[in-house]
């Protein structure tokens, strides 16, 4: 049940932001009197699961979950249809049309891919706001597992700049510095600004989501499990650690390093309660442990918006969304990095679904996903959306459009590297897969 979640929240997704992003082009293509032949949800390689014909459009659904098309008369696109082209252009063929019109059918998908990210990231925060944890909360330092200290970062160290921007929001930091260069930090009252190692944004992102980075909170009791050594020792519920064995010992980090190098050893404990100090005795488990749970501190806020605040908001945050995407181009052309191997498809984003419904996932993914698809789409890759555009860009400029054979030429190729990305993205899914299912046995 939990995997069928997962595969429906993914086609949900994915055909909406079809749906809409092939509107897109087919909106302003029958505004300008250009005939649509085809309008698919999926492709209908050989066959279809749906079609019906209304008017001069056929509408339909293909078995092949990998995206949508529009078929537009006259228009050299991935069908490689040009039985049509050996005729005399027609008035309602994409090729009669000015190019300026053409240029508008083209860039229809991705302009509305644009404002549908737009348009939702600003209902998120009119609806719920936006809840993160300020950088200037974390008022006990930054806590660093391995990974965290081969990037050069130490547990202690308060963030201050990435790339030399300011940090706002603590929940940004683990993102921004995988697509930084450089990072700021207080050390210890010092101002230290080093590089980020590719090296270590390769093993950040070999370890599949880890968290590398999280904050120090202070030793407070919130949970002491009944039966365990602490209950036994007369640990209570808001006793805060001053020290271990006259070790001073106040962060929660500090205290399980000491405590699970201490497996059935006996500690002195140094604790504050109701303001005055207390030295209590413990046994250590075998398991490393004396019982207790730590209080966490709520140290996030929520920026609310009114309609009108919520606008140029939503803006910013796709703007945002949108530079972050190509910034992840800059660390996958770093071979050090490694980063080619974290690249996932439909079977690596099916996985990242989660396996109940939630509709906050929901929405927020989908504006996400629906800017990424506007990336991509505006890449020059013939066969793309910004393939079209650049050959349209290309006759606007010249004032001759490229050749049909030029056109058939590129799609052709752009198809091929589609279709080979495709092909490496899909393997490198499968084998994965077959590496999780091998090590989880």
């Amino acid at each position: 049940m939990d995997y069928f979640i997962q595969i429906l929240t993914f086609i949900l997704i994915i055909s909406i932001l079809v749906v809409l992003h092939e509107l897109g082009h087919y909106i302003p293509a029958k505004y300008f009197k250009t005939k649509v032949e085809k309008f698919y949800l999926f492709f209908d390689v050989k066959f279809s699961l749906f079609k019906k014909k209304i008017g001069e459009t056929e509408y339909g659904i293909g078995w092949l979950p990998l995206g949508g098309y529009v078929k537009i008369a006259g228009m050299i696109d991935e069908s490689m249809d040009t039985e049509q082209l050996k005729k005399d252009p027609e008035p309602w063929e994409f090729r009669s049309k000015p190019a300026w019109q053409r240029l508008i059918i083209m860039l229809g998908g991705v302009t509305v891919n644009f404002f549908l990210a737009w348009l939702i990231y600003s209902g998120l925060f009119f609806t719920v706001g936006d809840r993160y944890i300020p950088a200037s909360n974390i008022k006990h330092g930054i806590l660093v597992d391995s990974i965290g200290e081969r990037i050069g970062l130490k547990t202690g160290d308060q963030i201050l700049e990435i790339d030399g921007k300011k940090t706002k929001k603590f929940d940004d930091a683990m993102i921004d510095i995988l697509l930084g260069d450089n990072i700021t930090v207080d050390r210890n009252g010092e101002k230290i600004t080093f590089p980020i190692p590719e090296e270590g944004i390769r093993d950040v992102l070999g370890a599949k989501g880890r968290r590398f980075l999280s904050y120090r909170t202070l030793w407070v009791v919130d949970t002491v499990i009944p039966g365990k050594p602490a209950e036994n020792a007369g640990i209570l519920k808001g006793d805060r650690l001053i020290a271990v064995n006259d070790k001073k010992t106040e962060y929660w980090n500090e205290f399980v390093q000491e405590i699970s190098a201490s497996a059935t050893k006996s500690l002195s404990i140094t604790l504050e309660r109701d303001g005055r100090e207390e030295i209590i005795d413990v046994r250590v488990g075998e398991d490393g442990a004396i019982g207790v749970g730590p209080k966490i501190e709520d140290i996030s806020i929520t920026d609310d918006y009114t309609l009108l605040a919520s606008i140029p908001a939503g803006f910013t945050e796709t703007i945002n969304v949108l530079t972050k995407q190509i910034k992840q181009f800059k660390i996958i052309f770093k071979p050090k990095t490694e980063a080619y191997k974290a690249v996932r498809g439909p079977i690596g984003i099916v996985d990242m679904m989660p396996a109940s419904w939630d509709w906050m996932f929901f929405w927020s993914f989908l504006a996400m996903f629906s800017v990424w698809l506007a990336f991509v789409n505006l890449l020059p890759i013939p066969a793309l959306d910004g393939g079209h555009v650049m050959f349209l860009l290309y006759e606007m400029i010249s004032g001759r459009a490229p050749s049909e054979k030029v056109l058939e030429r590129g799609q052709i190729i752009g198809f091929v590297i589609i279709m080979s990305l495709m092909a490496v993205i899909f393997g490198h899914d499968i084998w994965v897969l077959i590496q999780e299912k091998i090590l989880n046995k």
